[in-house]
């Protein structure tokens, strides 16, 4: 691990799935929320949405921040189809009429982040390309109703049942997928790690 100890992460998200994969990855982090209302220009290209909601979610939690060592992180993640916009499904019709579209097709999963201290702040996003195999309509209803994907973008995790039984192939990072580029993320930890050491020299 070469992110300095001393280096705080407060992760700004109440997401259990971003959660899990930091503390998958050994990443130390404290947890610290606002409520932001995720609201994009609609004239934004779809690939930009995710990485814009993440800057929108750090400017709102950044009097979060309560020391030079501490790093902010958010996140936002977005499925694209025909580019498209699949956010977090409203009711079970939305749920079902997104599992539709995205039966049998391959769609575009971007998670986009922020890190921010009180000197630097990065905004860089993930992608992974998802083939879903064809879901029947028994199917969705049943996923739908037993899983509930209320609060997740494109109506499924990919930890769950669909992951598991419906995803024939994936170009790109798992984490990414599941909410988190973890892969990025450490890396800039990284470099935030060296600002701090550079600056207390």
């Amino acid at each position: 691990m070469r992110i300095p100890p001393e280096l705080s992460l407060i992760l700004a998200s109440k997401s259990p799935r971003r959660s899990q994969l930091l503390e998958q990855a050994g990443i130390p982090f404290t947890i610290r929320t606002v409520e932001v209302e995720e609201v994009y220009p609609p004239q934004l290209p779809a690939p930009e949405v995710a990485p814009y909601l993440a800057h929108l979610k750090a400017q709102a939690a950044a009097p979060l921040l309560q020391s030079a060592n501490e790093v902010l992180l958010t996140a936002d993640s977005v499925v694209i189809l025909d580019d498209e916009i699949f956010g977090k499904p409203q009711d079970r019709d939305h749920a079902v009429a997104t599992l539709r579209r995205l039966s049998g097709r391959t769609h575009t999963v971007i998670t986009g982040c922020c890190l921010k201290s009180y000197t630097r702040e990065e905004v860089f996003c993930g992608g992974a390309q998802v083939q879903l195999n064809v879901v029947e309509e028994d199917e969705i209803a049943w996923y739908v109703d037993t899983y509930r994907p209320y609060d997740k973008a494109g109506a499924y995790a990919i930890q769950e049942w669909i992951g598991l039984a419906k995803i024939r192939r994936i170009e790109g990072t798992y984490p990414t997928v599941m909410g988190l580029p973890v892969d990025l993320v450490y890396e800039r930890l990284i470099h935030f790690g060296e600002d701090l050491t550079a600056a207390k020299l």
